[in-house]
């Protein structure tokens, strides 16, 4: 099916304006995608103001204060437990959680000396408030396990 038809679109852009856009979405760590669906969703409710241009620090503090008011939203939103398709769930004890600047490693205790460790984002672990000692659980999701020996 044509682009056009999946309701893409596609844009033009300067070298340095693909670099502000790569840098905002490694910090805020979203797809481009995601920050481009924000951006036309907003539209709407600054459609009333005139559009004047702006400068580049002026752009960074205003997509600063976008993702920071989103925060703050977020976190007010109440949360629910969940319920998983998924049969292999095991609770934990959480051991070690190692940050990162991008992803993040967390080492939950299953059983005394049972430890598994799974790779997560990082915005995943605060967004989860991992640390040492609070229970987890581990959901495991696979279509095949690989068994191997020596």
């Amino acid at each position: 099916m044509p682009r056009k038809e999946q309701g893409w679109v596609t844009f033009q852009t300067s070298e340095e304006e693909r670099k502000i856009l790569e840098e905002f979405c490694e910090n805020s760590q979203r797809t481009k995608t995601e920050i481009l669906r924000e951006l036309v969703r907003s539209l709407n409710q600054h459609s009333s103001l005139p559009i004047s241009p702006s400068t580049k620090q002026e752009k960074q503090e205003r997509q600063e204060d976008d993702y920071s008011q989103k925060l703050e939203i977020e976190s007010n939103i109440p949360k629910k437990s969940l319920k998983v398709s998924s049969r292999n769930i095991l609770k934990g004890v959480i051991k070690r959680v190692v940050y990162g600047a991008v992803n993040s490693e967390v080492t939950l205790e299953i059983i005394h000396k049972v430890e598994l460790t799974s790779i997560i984002t990082r915005a995943s672990a605060e967004e989860l408030e991992l640390a040492e000692g609070k229970e987890a659980y581990a959901v495991i999701k696979s279509n095949d396990i690989v068994i191997a020996r020596e």
